[in-house]
Formats: C-alpha cells, sequence, structure tokens
C-alpha cells in the first residue's frame, strides 16, 4: 500500500512500543483475572482453559492465536461438532459479553503477532476469498480491539461495510484513531449487546452470515467448486503455517 503515513514515526516505531509496554503492564495487573477466567473455565468447560486457533496476522503470515474457551466440544452421532449455539455455556457466554474471553490475546501482542488496535484478525478460509483491495487492510498488526469491536458489535453491517472500516482504519493509521477506538471499545462494553467482534458468531448467524465464505456462496458470488477449492487451499496453508494471498481463481 502505497502511504505516506505508514512512515509516521508512531507506525514506525512507537506503536510497537505501545503495544509491548501496554500489553506487558495488562499481563501484569491482570492477572489475577486471568487466574479467576482460567479456573472458572476448567470447571464450566473441562479440559484446556485455553483455545487456540491458527489465523492470518500482517501481511496474511499465519500465527496462533489465544483465548479462553468458552463453548464444549460436544459432537453429534457422527463425530462432528455441534453448532455453537449448543456448545457455548452461560459461562462462556459472559466472558464473550465481557470481552474476557479476549485476554489471552495480550501475548499475542507481546509477541508481536497483534497490536492493541487494528482489524480483527479473521478466519483463514474468509482471508483466502478476500479481493487484492481487501487484503490491503492487513498490511498492519491485526488488532485486539478496533473497528468491528466498536462500530459491529450487533453484526448490523454488511461485510462489505465492515471491510471498508478496516481498509479505511489501515490507509489512516495514527495515534489519534488508535485512541480514539482504543476508548471507544470501552463505551461499546459498557453499553452491551453481543459478543465482540470474531467472537459473536452465535448471535451473528441471524443478522449476517457469520463466515464470509459462505456469505459468498450462498449469494451467488463463488460456485460451489471454488468455495470447497478455497477450503481445502485453507487447510493447506494452515498446515504449512503459510502466507494468505490473492488468488485469482477464486474470483469470478
Amino acid at each position: 500500500m502505497k502511504n505516506k503515513k505508514r512512515k509516521s514515526l508512531y507506525i514506525c516505531f512507537f506503536k510497537r512500543f505501545f503495544d509491548f509496554t501496554l500489553s506487558l503492564l495488562g499481563i501484569i495487573i491482570l492477572s489475577p483475572v486471568f487466574l479467576i477466567v482460567w479456573i472458572c473455565s476448567k470447571v464450566s468447560i473441562g479440559g484446556k482453559a485455553i483455545f487456540t486457533q491458527y489465523r492470518p496476522g500482517k501481511d496474511g503470515k499465519i500465527f496462533k492465536l489465544y483465548k479462553f474457551r468458552s463453548m464444549t466440544n460436544k459432537t453429534d452421532e457422527n463425530g462432528d461438532l455441534l453448532p455453537d449455539a449448543q456448545r457455548i455455556t452461560k459461562f462462556g457466554k459472559i466472558i464473550r459479553k465481557l470481552s474476557l474471553d479476549e485476554l489471552p490475546q495480550l501475548f499475542n501482542i507481546l509477541k508481536g503477532d497483534m497490536s492493541i488496535v487494528g482489524p480483527r484478525p479473521r478466519l483463514i478460509k474468509d482471508m483466502i476469498f478476500y479481493d487484492e483491495e481487501t487484503l490491503k487492510a492487513y498490511c498492519v498488526r491485526p488488532g485486539l480491539t478496533g473497528p468491528a469491536q466498536v462500530y459491529d458489535r450487533n453484526s448490523e453491517l454488511s461485510w462489505e461495510s465492515v471491510f471498508k472500516r478496516d481498509i479505511e482504519y489501515a490507509q489512516n493509521l495514527s495515534f489519534w484513531n488508535d485512541l480514539k477506538l482504543f476508548f471507544g471499545t470501552f463505551l461499546a462494553v459498557l453499553k452491551g449487546g453481543s459478543a465482540n467482534g470474531a467472537n459473536s458468531d452465535v448471535d451473528k448467524v441471524e443478522k449476517r452470515e457469520y463466515y464470509y465464505a459462505d456469505h459468498l456462496l450462498k449469494s451467488g458470488k463463488i460456485t460451489k467448486e471454488q468455495y470447497e477449492k478455497g477450503i481445502m487451499d485453507a487447510k493447506l496453508l494452515e498446515s504449512k503455517k503459510a502466507k494468505v494471498d490473492y488468488k485469482s481463481d477464486l474470483h469470478n
């Protein structure tokens, strides 16, 4: 992306400095909360309290994202996972609504996989279908919070509107925009609503297709063959920890 603002001192140095410093302080200060949520997750859900999933990061580079588990691994008679609405626990709904399930991502920020503020890290099987313009939003590190958490908590925006906000964020990255989104997140949480960002899959099904790939297929923007190929390609990328790039054969 050709954008002179990308060369600012904030982008080149201070943003990462703030990310590292604030995430480290957050981990230390919130350690009692980490412990409480970890114990409650173990008791209410069982098994591992931390959920991990590979997501595309800056420039499509895949990393392992951390979250507190909010759903069980219950399956049907065929061994397939039950729908999210049947697997999420009461405790899971609470930590999603309060965004506490996102706390482990402070370690992602500390490592440099993510930023405090940025576009929400999406799924590999969704990003693989992004066009070249949309991929421009991911020339920056994905964020713990960002446009999705502040403006799209109830999934009332179309996918096109969500992408527009993410692209605008990347193109106008600045300290003041980050500060506005950072404090806007607290206001959004206080107002309540559905679980934030990428975690609100249970509610999003009713308002907008949660998975972008499913949206493309159901709206006729891609064929079933392209859909299946994209899903297979996404699995291959995940297994190889490869980079997600634009794929022209997945677009009509």
